[in-house]
C-alpha cells in the first residue's frame, strides 16, 4: 500500500534508508547493493528527490554523495512515517512551538551560566534563520554540547547552535552585527533570557 502512495518501490526504500541514517551519506553504487534496485531506477528516483529537496548531495574523493536534509520543511513527518525508531511528540513538535517554549524551557531553565537561549531556525515555524538553538552565557562547552544531544535527540534531527560569551552577544548586538540580527529580527523564540535584553520575545 505504501509503495502506491509514494509511486515507486525504489522511492520508498530509499526514504527508509535515508530516513533511518540522517547525518550518513551514501554514493549510488553503494544504494543499489544496499536496497537492491536497478541503477537506473535509483538515480531516476535521486534525481526526483533531489528536486524536491527532500535530500542533498556533494562530492568527494571524485564520487556523489547524498544524505537526508534534515532542515527539509516536512522531514519530522516522514520520519513519523519512514523511521524504525519512534519520533518523540511528532505531532506537538510540528503543530506546535508554544509546546516547544514550554518543553525547553524546563530543560534549559536550570543551566548554570546560561543567560539566554533563543529557538530559531527549524525549530520555529516560518523561521528563515540558519542556526536553530543560540545559547549565551558562561557555558562549558562540554556541557553545551550534552544539551544539545539532548534537544536532537527528542527533536529526532541534528540541529544548528551557536555558543557565544554574553559580552561577545551583547557588543554583537550593538553594533547590530547581522548574524544577531537575522536571527532578533526573523521569527524566533526566547526560552530563557534572564537579563531582560531582548525585548521582542516572540520574534514578530
Amino acid at each position: 500500500m505504501i509503495d502506491a502512495l509514494f509511486g515507486s518501490k525504489t522511492r520508498v526504500k530509499l526514504l527508509h534508508l535515508f530516513l533511518n541514517n540522517p547525518g550518513k551519506s551514501f554514493f549510488v553504487r553503494e544504494i543499489t547493493r544496499i536496497i537492491d534496485e536497478q541503477i537506473n531506477s535509483v538515480r531516476r528516483e535521486l534525481s526526483n528527490m533531489l528536486e524536491v529537496g527532500i535530500i542533498t548531495s556533494d562530492s568527494s574523493d571524485n564520487k556523489l554523495y547524498y544524505q537526508v536534509n534534515q532542515r527539509y520543511e516536512y522531514y519530522l513527518a516522514f520520519r513519523a512515517i519512514f523511521s524504525d525508531e519512534p519520533i518523540n511528540d511528532v505531532n506537538a513538535q510540528i503543530n506546535s512551538d508554544d509546546i516547544s517554549v514550554q518543553k525547553y524551557n524546563k530543560i534549559f531553565d536550570g543551566i548554570t551560566g546560561l543567560r539566554l537561549a533563543i529557538l530559531s531556525g527549524v525549530l520555529v515555524k516560518g523561521s528563515t534563520a540558519e542556526v536553530d538553538l543560540m545559547l549565551v552565557g558562561n557555558i562549558a562547552p562540554l556541557k553545551a554540547k550534552a544539551l544539545i544531544k539532548e534537544v536532537e535527540k527528542d527533536e529526532g534531527r541534528e540541529l544548528n547552535y551557536s555558543l557565544l560569551s554574553y559580552d561577545d552577544f551583547y557588543y554583537r548586538l550593538s553594533v547590530r552585527d547581522r548574524f544577531i540580527t537575522e536571527i532578533i529580527n526573523g521569527k524566533h523564540r526566547i526560552i530563557v533570557d534572564k537579563d531582560n535584553v531582548i525585548k521582542n520575545s516572540n520574534g514578530e
